[in-house]
Order: structure tokens, then sequence, then C-alpha cells
């Protein structure tokens, strides 16, 4: 069995900076600058996520400079001119949080980025507590993978396991992430589940499947 990654925990970056909700709006911007984040996770006592603080709900400050929440011209714009007065984390954060447990596939947390619009996720234990971060340049580590370590695991984990007493005449291909597989397997419609099984193995790019079941 392939020890690529496969989790968010196997992933993520552990040494994480921190807010807690009582920062000042001065101390946010500058804990940004010194770690090079776009945003941080703001802390109950216990170490809970309670919010995140991004560059975006500070920039607000700056945007409705002057304005009073009466001026806003679109029901929206009544959070950002809120937080366009706020003086700590507690005001400022974005809540609640959009997280992911440290034991979820990093395909779960690829997809709860592109839903959520984020960059990075908190990542929290069972009881809430921030025990990491995962960004978009984590998930992008599964496909660092060499092309025998692939190939290795789908020969083993898809092709031996789904033929397991009749083993198919299946020659097993990786080329930048590519996996070709071309051969003969004992049933055709058992190739769609080949297909489906390899594109889940980490660091698949694609499938180019070139395969047939038996003649008549």
């Amino acid at each position: 069995m392939s020890d690529a990654p496969r989790t968010v925990s196997s992933v993520m970056t552990r040494t994480v900076v921190a807010v807690s909700s009582d920062a000042p709006y001065k101390e946010i911007a500058r804990t940004l600058a010194e770690w090079k984040v776009s945003a941080v996770p703001v802390l109950a006592g216990e170490g809970r996520v309670i919010g995140v603080v991004s560059e975006a709900d500070l920039l607000a400050k700056e945007e409705y400079k002057g304005r009073a929440p009466a001026g806003a011209d679109r029901p929206e714009q009544l959070g950002d001119l809120a937080k366009a007065g706020a003086r700590t984390a507690g005001d400022l954060m974005t809540t609640p949080a959009v997280t992911v447990h440290a034991d979820a596939t990093v395909a779960e947390a690829a997809r709860a980025m592109a839903l959520k619009g984020v960059k990075r996720l908190p990542v929290t234990d069972a009881e809430g507590k921030l025990v990491g971060i995962v960004s978009r340049a984590d998930i992008l580590k599964i496909y660092l993978r060499s092309d025998e370590d692939i190939a290795e695991e789908v020969r083993k984990d898809v092709v031996a396991r789904l033929f397991p007493h009749r083993r198919p005449t299946v020659e097993v291909r990786v080329n930048e992430g590519v996996v070709t597989l071309s051969g003969h397997v004992p049933d055709a419609g058992t190739i769609p589940l080949v297909s489906r099984l390899v594109r889940a193995v980490d660091g698949v790019v694609n499938v180019d499947l070139r395969l047939d079941g038996p003649t008549a």
C-alpha cells in the first residue's frame, strides 16, 4: 500500500500563527506581514477556532474610510462598513470559520476551498481546536509523487484488488501523472470502475484507457 499523502494531516502545515479575539487591528496587520500569510485563524481561550481574519477584512477600513453605515448603497455593504470601524479581531473576523478536520481527505479540502473561495483552511481536531493549516500549495503536494510510485499503487491497489482471482493482462504506464492502461480485462463492464478507481489515486493527472473485454 502506498504511503502517499491522502489526508489533510499528511500535507498540512503544523506551525500556525493565530490571534485571539481581542487582538487589535494593527497587531493583526503586523502578524500577516511578518508571517507572509493572507489570513489568520481567531482562537478562543482553549484554542478553538471561532473565526478567520483576512486581508480583505482589514482592507475594509481603507475602502470605506470616512463613511457611516447609513451610507451603504447595498445591504451587503453593511457588513463591510461595520468592519471599517472595527478595532479587534472579534469585530473583524468572518464567522463561523470555514475549517477542515485533520482526517479529511485532500480532495475534500480542495472542494471546500473551491466552494468557499478561500486560499487556506484552518485544520481542527475532533474538539474544534486548531492543529494546523492547509493551503492550496499544500494540496498540490500530492502531484509531487513520482510516476513510478503512482504506477505501483495502481498495479497493487486497483488492478490486483479488482481482479484478485482472475488477473487481467493489463499494462500500467505513467508519464507526468497521466496513467495509461492497456490490455485485456475479463469483463468489459468493469472498465468504468477501473477508470474511477485510478482517477482517485493521489497524484493522477488524467487516465488514458486502452482496455477491452472478452471477444464473442
